[in-house]
Order: C-alpha cells, then structure tokens, then sequence
C-alpha cells in the first residue's frame, strides 16, 4: 500500500488531480489517498480533510484578507502528514500556499513533486530558489517552463497537458448543443468570467454588459454562461438580473467545456479556460480585472509578455487581450462581433490552434504518474 498526499487548490488543480488519481491507481492499484481536493478528485479516491473551497482565493492582496484562516489550515495540514506520513506529496499548483507546506515536509523526510509549475518564468522569478529546497521534482504541463528550471538545477519533466488528450482536435459542435438542449443553428456567444469569487465580482458586469451590446447590435445573437459550482452561478445571476435581466442567456453548471464546445466565440478570463477555449478551437477574447493595487503590483513584477495561454503558447499575440483599464463593454463587444463578422480570421486561427493542440498532445497524466513513482522509487533506493 503507498501512501499519498495530494492538495490542489481549486477547480481546475481538481481537474488534474483525478486524472493523476486515475492514472497512479493504473500503475500502481493499492494507494490510499488523502488531503485537499474538490469533487472531481473525490470522485476518483481521494480522502479530502478539508474543502478546497478554503485555498480558493486569487490575486497578490486579497489573499492577505484570508491570511490567518490559510496559515491554520496548512499547519492543521503539515500536523496531519507529520503524524500520518505519507510515501509521498503531490502539491497540484496552489503554488503560494502548497511550496510552503512542501518545504517543510520534504526537510521532514517525506520526498515532495510539484504538479504545475508556478509561473515563475513569469514573475517572481526568486521564487526558484525555494522550489528547489521545496520539490525533488517539478512536473510541469507547458513546453517552455523546462528550460527556465533546468537553467536554475532543478530536477524537471514535461509531461503535456492533460487537457489536450481529453479535448479531441476535431471538437464536434452540434454535439455539444444537442448535449445541452439549446438551439442548433443559433449563433451563441459564451461568457466565461473565471471560476473565483473576486473574478465574478470583478468580471460580470462587463461581460454582462459587452453581451446586451451585442444583442441589440445583433438581436438574432444568444449567449451561454458555466459556471463551476452552485455558488459562482448565484453571484453571477445576481449581476445578471442586477445589469442585464432581458438577456437571452443560458446558464449552466459545471457544464464549461460543453458550453465552449457549442458556442461560435467566447469571452474568457484568463487562466485555464483560456487554454481549453483554445482547444475547443473558438476565437476568443481574453479579459482580466483585478483589484487596482494588485494591478499596480503585477505590472511592477510580470515580465510574460502577454496574459493568455493561447499567446504564451505561440509565443505572439494570436488572440486580443484587454487588462483592467483596457476591459470595457464596447471593447469586449467589438473584438467579438469582429470574429463573427470574418470567418476568414476565425479559420486561420483554428489553423493555429490545431498546431498548439498538437504539441501538448503527450499523455500528460500518464507521464506524471510515472515521473512520480519513479521519484518514490529512487527515494526508497537510496534508503536501502
């Protein structure tokens, strides 16, 4: 029997943590699992002590508002693994508040792999320098994270993402409207405002707004909206009927990738949604908001060049980006009715799409249940 310990810390770390469940119960049946995830990782056999609702927190300020809860919750977490040692520790992303708990597990003896590179290639790039006291090995999903690792001397593997074995190149459109029961010859238009409580709050109202543009620019245009659990919906609703209440929208559910799926464009914020918009194959407008002193400081730190996944990924900006100021309800409007308006751009994109599909198509759970066995083997070696 191998012990793990597993935390992600929101919806989509769940995501990757049941596909790395799945695929370490492949190689290796007999695990007992057990530590933070959401549904999705429950579903697949992990114990969670606590709800992942509590490491759901985005930004550099806001956090500090959730401080004392998040120090508790990973001191009630290291005392639990010191007391309950697992084989092994898998910290999937959460990168502020799981490096931590990383670091003093592994100089507790227990070997650590670190599932989704922070963005340390990005900003905070100081960051390496704890990673590598903190991991015996850092899995990462993207092609260009390794060099910045292997340039620093810490042990690295690319192992694809997941994502794209999931997603199917050719995704079927009409098959996921039916799957939805909405219209099949409509022209749809999806608002994806991010899966967090401060994305909602911050994000809403323009795509709500960019939205009714469109529609009485375009009044044969409907919308579709997911959201990731009951609580994102209800702040979202809220706004609707605050902002937009006559709006021909759909709603849904844990129902993301069917509603990117069937919509003709999307309107997202960035993160992981804007890589599966990609996938999906759809034009997209990437928006992102934050607080004006969180945005004060990224801008003081960030050095990526562009936000979106998509852009990092083609190393070009291949889709529009609009960053606080630069979000507004005519801008996000006339990005979108563009793409509808020139199929031709639209298909040159899918073009581009595809290759970017193509290479990060490489079994990705798979590769990291086997980079973490082989972590765990080589530990138990040395031992002896």
């Amino acid at each position: 029997m191998i012990k793990v310990g597993i935390i992600a810390g929101e919806a989509s770390g769940d995501l990757l943590g049941a596909k790395l469940i799945n695929a370490l119960q492949v190689q290796s049946p007999e695990l007992q699992i057990e530590g933070i995830g959401g549904p999705a990782m429950i579903a697949a056999g992990c114990n969670s002590l606590f709800d992942i609702e509590r490491l759901a927190v985005m930004g550099l300020v806001e956090p500090l508002f959730r401080l004392p809860d998040l120090i508790k919750l990973r001191f009630d977490l290291y005392r639990h693994f010191i007391r309950n040692k697992p084989d092994i520790f898998i910290g999937i992303d959460a990168p502020d508040f799981n490096l931590g708990l990383e670091l003093k597990l592994r100089q507790a003896g227990i070997p650590v792999v670190h599932y989704v590179s922070p963005s340390v290639w990005a900003w905070r790039q100081y960051r390496v320098h704890k990673i590598a006291k903190a991991v015996d090995m850092i899995l990462t999903l993207l092609p260009f994270e390794t060099d910045f690792y292997q340039q620093h001397h810490v042990p690295v593997k690319y192992v694809g993402h997941p994502l794209a074995e999931q997603i199917p190149l050719q995704p079927d459109k009409i098959l996921a409207r039916r799957a939805l029961c909405i219209d099949e010859n409509a022209t749809y238009v999806a608002l994806l405002p991010g899966s967090r409580r401060q994305e909602i709050s911050y994000m809403a109202e323009p795509f709500l707004r960019a939205a009714k543009l469109m529609w009485q620019e375009r009044p044969h245009l409907r919308f579709l909206t997911a959201h990731v659990n009951e609580k994102r919906y209800q702040e979202f609703y809220e706004s609707y009927k605050q902002y937009t209440p006559d709006l021909p929208i759909e709603f849904f559910t844990r129902r993301s990738q069917d509603v990117m799926a069937a919509a003709d464009a999307v309107v997202v914020t960035s993160g992981t949604a804007t890589l599966e918009t990609m996938l999906y194959k759809k034009p997209m407008l990437i928006a992102y908001r934050m607080s004006s002193l969180t945005h004060r400081i990224a801008r003081w730190c960030v050095k990526a060049p562009y936000a979106g996944l998509p852009n990092l990924l083609a190393n070009e900006r291949i889709v529009p980006e609009l960053i606080q100021q630069e979000v507004s309800p005519e801008a996000i409007a006339k990005h979108i009715l563009n793409y509808l308006d020139h199929p031709e751009k639209v298909e040159h994109l899918q073009r581009k799409f595809t290759e970017l599909h193509q290479a990060l198509r490489a079994d990705a759970a798979k590769n990291a249940a086997s980079a973490i066995l082989q972590v765990l083997q080589e530990k138990n070696k040395n031992k002896n």
